[in-house]
């Protein structure tokens, strides 16, 4: 196997010193292992995706941004990516920090690791970490700086300054729109999701309602966090075993918008939830929490 020349300019790698593998399985995308010697004489390691086509371009440009998004805020919480773009032969490219998801870094050490934090201290960190301000905004805004894509659907990400109409017209209404043009239009289906749109959003998480009225707060959110995307695994060839993420689609959003992939989804017990919400409360009305985290699964 042939490591792309772009990739290895866009990595500063020394050609003799570096060799390229197959690794893992992904459905979407190839994936290998890039070793490479540093000048220092250090090993070093990367991982790999590559697919064809402007889908995996957007694909791979949204998983670069979450992934320093979410790894900025919690460091030991996932690996940086370092590269993204299109090679050289024309196939679009994503190279993070090399995560080890072996037997051998993740049967045993504690769970942990050596940030002392379990995943659900990690994700609460992430979800009490308020967003940065975007460029050309006076403060943290609802939604990211590239589209994102949960599984192979593409994700607006506009920003606005309201939750509920983020969520309302980049998720509900984004959804509907796209089943409509691969399945055809269906009027109870649309007047389903636009009576949800109109009448639950507001009354559950409008700017006025939620938080006791007191707009929430931007955070980043994984926004694909299912037991699938999680783990324990070993950041780089000398960092600790921790428990952690990946394959993200980012988003500044509501914290409870990640729960609603977790419920549905399960892997995540009582214990986890009650560890996360004393670090990071239930957003106000508490009596309406569950609620929420069903209209969030839509």
């Amino acid at each position: 196997m042939k490591l792309d020349p772009s990739i290895i300019r866009a990595l500063s790698l020394d050609p003799a010193a570096t060799t390229v593998a197959t690794h893992g399985s992904s459905g979407f995308n190839a994936t290998a292992k890039i070793s490479t010697r540093l000048q220092d004489g250090k090993q070093k390691q990367f991982f790999m995706k590559t697919a064809p086509g402007k889908d995996a371009e957007t694909m791979f440009r949204g998983e670069h941004a979450s992934l320093n998004a979410i790894h900025h805020a919690v460091p030991s919480l996932c690996p940086a990516s370092l590269a993204t773009g299109v090679s050289d032969d024309g196939a679009a490219f994503l190279v993070t920090d090399f995560l080890d998801m072996s037997s051998r870094s993740s049967a045993g050490g504690s769970s942990r690791g050596h940030s002392g934090m379990s995943l659900a201290a990690k994700l609460a960190k992430l979800h009490i970490t308020p967003a940065p301000i975007p460029n050309e905004h006076s403060k943290p805004m609802f939604g990211f700086p590239e589209t994102t894509c949960c599984g192979d659907t593409a994700q607006p990400n506009e920003y606005m300054e309201s939750w509920a109409d983020f969520y309302a017209k980049h998720r509900l209404l984004a959804i509907l729109d796209k089943c409509e043009r691969n399945n055809g239009k269906n009027a109870e289906f649309r007047s389903l999701v636009e009576k949800t749109v109109h009448r639950v959003v507001p009354r559950l998480i409008g700017d006025d309602h939620l938080n006791n009225g007191q707009r929430v707060t931007p955070v980043v959110v994984h926004g694909d966090l299912w037991s699938g995307n999680k783990g324990k695994g070993q950041i780089g060839v000398e960092g600790p075993i921790e428990d952690v993420v990946f394959d993200p689609s980012a988003v500044y959003g509501h914290n409870e918008y990640e729960l609603g992939i977790m419920h549905m989804f399960g892997g995540f017990g009582k214990a986890f939830f009650d560890e996360y919400h004393s670090i990071c409360p239930k957003t106000p009305p508490v009596e309406e929490y569950q609620d929420r985290v069903s209209l969030y699964e839509l």
